[in-house]
């Protein structure tokens, strides 16, 4: 009866590793899932707001439903986009995807005259 008592007081076969220890696994996975899922997709995120805030009248994007277009409006919320000669839609700036072409700058007329030749 005693070696049953005596087993018993030494801790026994489960437990007994400490507090600190238990909680060793658990921050390795929150570490893990952080910089694997949470940390990507806050970046992502991060890049299509600052996406959704350069766009201007020209630029060419895609939408969440797949439609191409040019924009050629803009308020806060919304933008209108010209998806064939003279039709043009009106979507919500959160659904643009993607910017496909950003607006080209508008290039300076060339002056055409011919350059002066140098002497030799």
């Amino acid at each position: 009866m005693t070696s049953i008592a005596y087993a018993m007081g030494q801790g026994g076969g489960a437990g007994g590793g400490g507090g600190f220890s238990a909680f060793v696994p658990l921050i390795l996975m929150f570490a893990i899932f952080y910089f694997l899922l949470i940390r990507p997709q806050q970046k992502k995120s991060k890049q299509h707001r600052e996406m959704l805030g350069s766009l201007k009248k020209g630029d060419r994007i895609i939408t969440g439903g797949g439609i191409h277009g040019r924009v050629t409006g803009l308020t806060d919320t919304t933008l209108t986009v010209e998806i064939a000669d003279k039709v043009r839609v009106k979507v919500n700036r959160a659904n643009v995807m993607a910017l496909t072409q950003p607006a080209q700058p508008a290039e300076a007329p060339k002056d055409n005259k011919p350059e002066p030749t140098k002497p030799k």
